[in-house]
């Protein structure tokens, strides 16, 4: 059967682009459109269909529905809004609505107090309205994107601890989200780790999932909330972003899945999809002697959890340590020389095995698998 090619999507930036050139076309107009073709920060021209068309005597309102295509996040339906007022001012004024944060910490590239409109959008946004304005009357504009419902969206993102309040990012360096790409979470992933650095952090803890978080956040109470990072599956982003940021040690606590697949030299965890390398937890077992029919039982284990309940039953609950030892190897590898430690926690936050990696600890000069 052949397989279905999935559909890129637009990010938040192309919509608001869009919108805004929209609303700019129909006050110069003097009446509503239907549709809007833009220019992506990629150069693509791509048309949208409007969901609001809107004029009144100084300004206009357009909006457009984003579609993420077949990598839907949490704005995946989002209704990206501009509101636009003509001047003869000669600049572009850019402000942020309801529903898009305000930036209210350093280190996020966008200044203090100012809407969190990442600097692409803002130059394809500022672009497309001038593009409207050539010929025209109007020399200048000011512009509000707002998302209706933006901060009931940004629940299910990093943006509060980021300092990102009261709504999501407007986003995007290309204009495309492309499949199962996740980049805006690979990017979140990236940012949050420039903001801890920023604030004079030097170590930081990599977490898979908000569960292992707030299980390392217990673990780990000294440590400064900004320094907890959720990677998803992006253990290699987290790693490689932690030596660009001189992050001096990164402390990975995780559930015995992520970490088999991370001991297993896989550092983009969704690979494969969910299935678990038993023979290379096997090989492990036997590479400490543990009994060949224990080994036996660890390789025909259905799942990760599964190795665990036989390695504790048959009392070679010792394992799990050196499973955090080869994960703390094999990020230190990914990495070239990064001081790694690995913590291994239950379903219910309990320690299950750790390796701290000593001051001055690291893999170095290998080269990356």
């Amino acid at each position: 059967m052949a397989t279905k090619e999935l559909r890129d999507g637009f990010t938040t930036g192309a919509c608001s682009a869009a919108a805004a050139k929209a609303a700019t076309r129909v006050l110069i107009l003097g009446q509503t459109i239907k549709e809007i073709e833009t220019t992506l920060p990629n150069k693509r021209k791509v048309t949208f269909e409007l969901k609001r068309c809107e004029i009144s005597d100084d300004s206009a309102v357009c909006s457009i529905i984003k579609d993420a295509g077949d990598d839907p996040d949490c704005t995946h339906g989002a209704e990206l809004t501009a509101l636009v007022k003509l001047n003869q001012e000669n600049k572009i004024i850019l402000k942020g609505g309801e529903g898009v944060a305000v930036v209210t910490k350093a280190g996020l590239g966008l200044e203090i107090g100012e809407p969190a409109i990442n600097p692409v959008p803002r130059k394809n946004i500022t672009e497309m309205i001038l593009e409207e304005l050539i010929g025209s009357a109007f020399s200048g504009a000011e512009v509000t994107i707002s998302v209706p419902g933006g901060q009931e969206m940004a629940k299910k993102t990093m943006n509060e601890r980021l300092g990102l309040i009261g709504g999501i990012s407007i986003l995007g360096t290309t204009g495309i989200v492309k499949p199962y790409s996740t980049a805006a979470y690979k990017a979140s992933v990236i940012q949050a780790i420039q903001v801890a650095r920023e604030y004079g952090e030097h170590s930081i803890v990599l977490t898979t999932g908000g569960k292992s978080e707030k299980f390392a956040m217990d673990l780990l109470p000294n440590m400064n909330e900004i320094s907890f990072i959720q990677v998803g599956d992006f253990i290699g982003t987290g790693i490689k972003t932690s030596i660009k940021e001189d992050i001096q040690h990164v402390i990975i606590v995780g559930m015995i899945g992520k970490l088999s697949k991370m001991a297993d030299g896989v550092m983009m965890t969704h690979r494969g999809g969910s299935s678990v390398n038993t023979k290379m937890l096997a090989n492990i077992a036997r590479s400490l002697e543990i009994p060949e029919a224990v080994c036996t039982n660890i390789e025909a284990a259905n799942t990760a959890r599964h190795v665990l309940d036989i390695c504790k039953e048959s009392g070679h609950f010792y394992i799990t340590t050196r499973i955090c030892e080869i994960v703390s190897e094999n990020c230190s590898k990914h990495g070239l020389g990064q001081r790694v430690s690995t913590y291994m926690v239950d379903f219910d936050g309990t320690l299950l095995g750790k390796f701290e990696a000593p001051e001055g600890w690291g893999i170095k000069g290998e080269v990356e698998q």
